[in-house]
């Protein structure tokens, strides 16, 4: 302002754009930033006498301009408003993009992880940092691409062998390992990945539980997989007892003593007391009961009693009949 406040007006300089007054003066050097018409505020600038401008008017120097200060002042200002804010900016726009560009071509990003951990908050609202292994299905399907897991997906969550503490419980840690190292594979930069996953963690839970595993997916699943067929195998050892025990009772209740020539397979225990009771008969009447065996009830006493009367009179009352015949 001091400078060029009445240099003449032509060129750029007119009632709007001069340096007569502060805001006029700022609308000059914004128009200068932008790179246009920046000439035309220098041309009355460089004026030094007539017949360009009148010397005499208006002050020491008139209404001419003085070129040396305008020179060095319009291009020192072009030089660091345009060449270096304006390329400084453009410089932080393209750096932004291309983070982004990486981020999206990137299988992972921190999105990925803050959706895991909100759909984690919905399976564990108690912040055990814990959640069921019965409940590991429902998580991994409920996951966005790319950590989920869709269903069937029982099998998979197995192979990846999750370490397991008591009360078959996951650790949120673990499965966000896991679910990682599914989607990168095993590559160098899932070390680093993983160092930066627990330090963020650790970060928004500073109170990090302290377990033991003491099982994995894996070896659970194996254990089930043996109590089954353990579980198969004596259920049908059982059968194949009360078949041979009820095949030996069947013989024994329908044909004599005399044929009989094995003895019962089961002669105590659970089996022989269930199978007598069923068959109202004991398996061997000159075999005696254990301790370990259920002791026969009274009517059972009676009626073999009973019976054994019934088969003597009969015998007593033909020797008779016979005789009466001779």
């Amino acid at each position: 302002m001091a400078n060029f406040a009445y240099v003449k007006m032509e060129a750029g300089i007119d009632d709007m754009f001069n340096f007569q007054t502060f805001a006029n003066s700022m609308l000059c050097l914004f128009q200068i930033t932008t790179s246009a018409g920046w000439d035309g505020l220098l041309s009355p600038i460089l004026n030094t006498g007539p017949p360009y401008c009148d010397p005499n008017l208006n002050g020491t120097i008139g209404e001419c301009g003085k070129p040396a200060i305008g020179i060095i002042y319009f291009v020192s200002y072009i030089i660091i408003s345009f060449l270096i804010v304006v390329n400084m900016y453009i410089a932080v726009i393209l750096e932004n993009f291309n983070v982004a560009t990486e981020e999206s071509t990137e299988p992972l990003g921190e999105d990925d992880f803050d959706i895991f951990y909100e759909i984690w908050e919905k399976f564990d609202p108690e912040a055990t940092q814990f959640i069921t292994f019965s409940a590991l299905s429902d998580f991994a399907d409920a996951l966005a691409e790319p950590l989920r897991v869709p269903k069937p997906n029982k099998v998979e969550l197995i192979a990846m062998d999750l370490p397991m503490v008591s009360g078959d419980r996951i650790h949120c840690l673990d499965i966000l390992f896991a679910f990682t190292k599914r989607v990168l594979g095993d590559s160098g930069e899932m070390d680093a990945l993983k160092v930066q996953m627990e330090e963020k963690f650790m970060a928004a839970n500073p109170s990090k539980n302290s377990y033991e595993p003491i099982s994995t997916t894996l070896r659970h699943r194996q254990e089930e997989a043996s109590a089954t067929v353990i579980q198969r195998a004596y259920r049908s050892h059982l059968l194949l007892r009360c078949v041979k025990q009820a095949s030996y009772l069947h013989h024994h209740r329908t044909c004599s003593i005399d044929t009989l020539r094995d003895a019962a397979p089961e002669k105590e225990g659970l089996i022989a007391s269930m199978m007598g009771k069923k068959y109202d008969k004991s398996p061997d009447k000159s075999d005696t009961l254990s301790s370990v065996s259920v002791p026969p009830s009274y009517d059972s006493v009676t009626r073999a009693s009973s019976g054994n009367l019934m088969v003597e009179n009969e015998e007593i009352t033909g020797n008779q009949q016979s005789s009466d015949a001779k």
